[in-house]
C-alpha cells in the first residue's frame, strides 16, 4: 500500500482530517510571515483569523461529506465534535500567535467563529438526516404505479 493509498483510507476519520487541517493552517501562517517579510504583499495582522475561521469552515463542509461514507454515524458524530473542536481552538491559539491578537480584538472573527461552529452542525446534522432518508428508502419495497386510463 503507497502513501496515497494510506491517505485516502484514513481521510474518513474525523481526527486525521483535523490534524491535516491543522497541520495546513500551520503552513498558510507560515507562509503569510514569510511574505510579509519579504515586503512583496501587506499582509494585516488579522490574517492568522481569517485563515483558521477559512479552514474551519473548511473542515465542517469535508468533515459533513465525509459523514455520509460512515458505518456508524454515532461514533463519527462524536468523533467529529472532538475534532472540530481542536481544529477550532488550535487554529485560534495559533492565530493569536501568529497575529499577536486575541479574538475579542480581531474585530468580527469572534462572530465568525460562532456563525462557522452554527453552520457546521447544520451541515453534519444535514448530511446525517440525508443517510437516514436514503437508507429508508433503500429498505422500502417500491412497487411501480399502476397505470390508469386516460379519459
Amino acid at each position: 500500500m503507497n502513501f496515497l493509498d494510506k491517505i485516502q483510507l484514513n481521510a474518513g476519520k474525523p481526527f486525521v482530517q483535523a490534524l491535516i487541517i491543522i497541520i495546513a493552517v500551520f503552513f498558510v501562517n507560515i507562509g503569510a510571515v514569510i511574505i510579509k517579510a519579504s515586503g512583496l504583499i501587506d499582509v494585516t495582522n488579522r490574517f492568522a483569523w481569517l485563515n483558521a475561521a477559512s479552514f474551519m469552515l473548511f473542515f465542517a463542509v469535508l468533515n459533513s461529506i465525509y459523514s455520509i461514507a460512515s458505518k456508524n454515524v454515532p461514533q463519527y458524530w462524536g468523533y467529529s465534535m472532538y475534532s472540530f473542536m481542536l481544529v477550532a481552538g488550535i487554529s485560534g491559539l495559533q492565530a493569536v500567535l501568529f497575529s499577536g491578537i486575541s479574538i475579542d480584538n480581531a474585530g468580527s472573527y469572534m462572530w465568525i467563529y460562532v456563525v462557522v461552529t452554527i453552520g457546521y452542525l447544520v451541515f453534519i446534522s444535514l448530511m446525517t438526516i440525508l443517510k437516514k432518508v436514503v437508507a429508508f428508502a433503500e429498505k422500502e419495497e417500491w412497487n411501480s404505479p399502476k397505470m390508469r386510463p386516460r379519459r
